[in-house]
């Protein structure tokens, strides 16, 4: 495939801000959840979201999604208020190009 054809990633690190903690599924559901209701199934789609990493213990993760969609998903991410019944602030730590620059920059 042509470079100009591929399309251009962001990928996005965030942190959970709750007294419980989460695994990757939950956060995953709650997130598709909140794409779905903001942006409907067409623009979620139109996204690309996908969960990257899930860590546990320091309940960090790192989302991809194109560039054009960033803002939407970083709009989504903020929109999550509970997960499980448990109140929860997703964070968003910085957005990045390369997944390598993510990890080192914003996850450690």
């Amino acid at each position: 495939m042509l470079p100009t054809l591929k399309e251009r990633n962001r990928y996005m690190a965030f942190e959970s801000i709750s007294s419980a903690k989460f695994s990757r599924n939950d956060v995953v559901k709650a997130l598709w959840d909140s794409a779905l209701r903001f942006l409907g199934e067409l623009g979620a789609g139109k996204t690309s979201l996908w969960m990257m990493d899930w860590d546990e213990e320091k309940q960090k993760g790192i989302l991809k999604a194109n560039h054009k969609s960033a803002d939407s998903v970083r709009t989504a991410l903020a929109l999550v208020n509970s997960i499980n019944g448990q109140r929860v602030i997703l964070n968003v730590l910085g957005i990045s190009g390369t997944i390598k620059k993510t990890r080192e920059k914003y996850i450690k």
